[in-house]
């Protein structure tokens, strides 16, 4: 019986990706836990494939399973996750960005405190940025309109690290909670997202309606809606490359297709979990907003 199993999506990140794998066998390795990694490569056109095998064929740590799963395209995060959910075996698995470096991990220390806290669904360490600080992502309430709006409206950044006022302005990434100890959150980042293979069976994976962005939000939504709890537990720490693999590394027509799929997504995610709950005007005005956003980079539509 395997205990974990780690998901690793790839697309057109060929060195990213094999120091992110070269780095997380190095930790695994000598844990005492089952473990077997999945790579899903997207369909890079960069020789990602043949490197992540050349990677496989000569590691040393053969007590760790590794496999790699080659799409013919691009078919989105979700969906590669999701060929990769249909052949773990884990009972816990852990989503994984191929831009995140994991160094001190005590894997066996997380799948012991799923395995004595069955209410704590998903559960996610502290995902540092290059310099340090917090990946904003990995620590954030659900995108309701009014958290949605003090984000925008830049309230959050003007009022949401002080007293009271992190109530009320800082709830898109919950400004008020004390980084240091381990606390319920709404979501983190599909960077790192350790949950249970039952609960993504029971939930059939991630919305592939849902091409790149707001897949981890919609999941941990649905984890909630189930009655679970989302931890963050920053006894350990990650670091995520974001900005490497991210909008700034990207030619102009790409970033304006990354910016297409996250405003699609925020249209996504507020049709199918918010809209019933406002009344239509409310509905209108957001739909708006978010239309107005698209048809910026409408032409750019892949």
């Amino acid at each position: 019986m395997t205990d974990l199993s780690i998901i690793i999506p790839s697309f057109n990140t060929k060195q990213m990706t094999v120091d992110c794998i070269s780095q997380l066998l190095s930790v695994v390795a000598v844990q005492e836990l089952n473990t077997e990694i999945i790579v899903v490569d997207n369909g890079s056109e960069d020789g990602s494939p043949a490197a992540i095998l050349e990677l496989f064929k000569q590691s040393k740590h053969e007590k760790v399973e590794k496999e790699l799963i080659a799409l013919d395209k691009n078919y989105g995060f979700g969906t590669a996750n999701n060929k990769a959910f249909a052949q773990a075996t884990g009972t816990y698995v852990l989503c994984l960005n191929s831009d995140v470096i994991v160094k001190d991990v005590d894997f066996i220390d997380l799948c012991t405190y799923l395995h004595d806290h069955p209410q704590v669904g998903a559960l996610t360490v502290r995902v540092n940025l290059q310099d340090g600080s917090i990946d904003p992502a990995s620590h954030r309430g659900f995108p309701t309109p009014w958290r949605s709006f003090t984000y925008f409206t830049k309230l959050e950044k003007t009022f949401g690290k002080l007293p009271f006022f992190c109530q009320l302005f800082g709830g898109y990434h919950l400004t008020g909670a004390d980084l240091t100890s381990i606390h319920q959150i709404d979501s983190p980042t599909g960077a790192f997202f350790l949950t249970r293979l039952d609960l993504i069976r029971e939930l059939h994976g991630f919305d592939e309606n849902f091409f790149m962005y707001g897949e981890d939000l919609d999941f941990a939504y649905r984890i909630k809606e189930l009655g679970y709890q989302i931890l963050y537990y920053p006894k350990y720490e990650v670091t995520h490359l974001k900005y490497k693999s991210g909008l700034q590394t990207k030619s102009s027509i790409t970033r304006n297709q990354i910016r297409w799929h996250f405003y699609n997504a925020m249209r996504i995610f507020y049709d199918k979990h918010y809209a019933k709950q406002y009344p239509k005007v409310v509905n209108a005005l957001i739909h708006d907003v978010i239309y107005r956003k698209m048809k910026r980079y409408e032409n750019y539509r892949d």
